[in-house]
């Protein structure tokens, strides 16, 4: 099996150590990092995406593949800085304010990261404020908002509102458990996920990847 098969596979199954040494080598080798990056970590969260698409597999896998992901790309990450690997596009992310769930919001962004996008997640809590200070600062091309509660989804129409009044150009998505495409369609966001392989095949529609 070629090498970046192999680290493909490693991440698929999340064995972090495997990918870790597999990346390792990869560099060594000379192949260049964006080849890691596409053939081997980019691959294999597709294909995690996929499955839990279907139904094959669920949270506690995907997040296990995320972990090996996430330790292979600390690795690959100040080669892809030392060549200048362009990223898909800027994705940031946050759960709104007076919301503290995570784990839903986590995952969206770990796919996004898999999907090739430079990845700022602001974490929970987080005002219209900060979303238009990020927005300004980084410039992204995708913001995501989550909400996992009914008493904050309504907060995520200030946040869109208030973007579009700062004339933040970036697509807004959204999802969590109480949202649906109809709540999407009513607050004007440019999309809706239901889950996190949903949120990352949008991000590439939306980039017209």
């Amino acid at each position: 099996m070629k090498l970046l098969e192999r680290l493909s596979s490693a991440v698929y199954t999340g064995d972090m150590d495997m990918a870790a040494e597999l990346t390792e080598n990869a560099i060594k080798e000379g192949i260049s990092a964006s080849d890691i990056l596409e053939n081997g970590l980019v691959s294999a969260m597709q294909e995690i995406g996929d499955k839990y698409k279907k139904g094959e597999i669920f949270v506690p896998e995907m997040l296990i593949a995320a972990r090996a992901m996430n330790k292979a790309l600390s690795i690959l990450e100040p080669e892809m800085v030392k060549v200048g690997v362009e990223s898909k596009g800027t994705f940031i992310i946050g759960a709104v304010k007076g919301d503290l769930h995570d784990i839903g919001k986590n995952l969206v962004g770990i796919m996004f990261k898999g999907a090739g996008f430079k990845v700022i997640d602001l974490g929970t809590d987080v005002s219209l404020e900060r979303f238009v200070h990020a927005a300004k600062e980084h410039n992204p091309d995708i913001i995501g908002i989550s909400s996992l509660l009914t008493t904050t989804m309504s907060y995520m129409k200030t946040i869109i509102d208030g973007l579009r009044s700062e004339g933040i150009p970036a697509k807004v998505i959204v999802g969590g458990a109480p949202v649906n495409k109809e709540f999407a369609i009513s607050i004007n966001a440019d999309g809706y996920a239901e889950n996190a392989a949903e949120a990352a095949d949008l991000g590439r529609t939306l980039m017209g990847m």
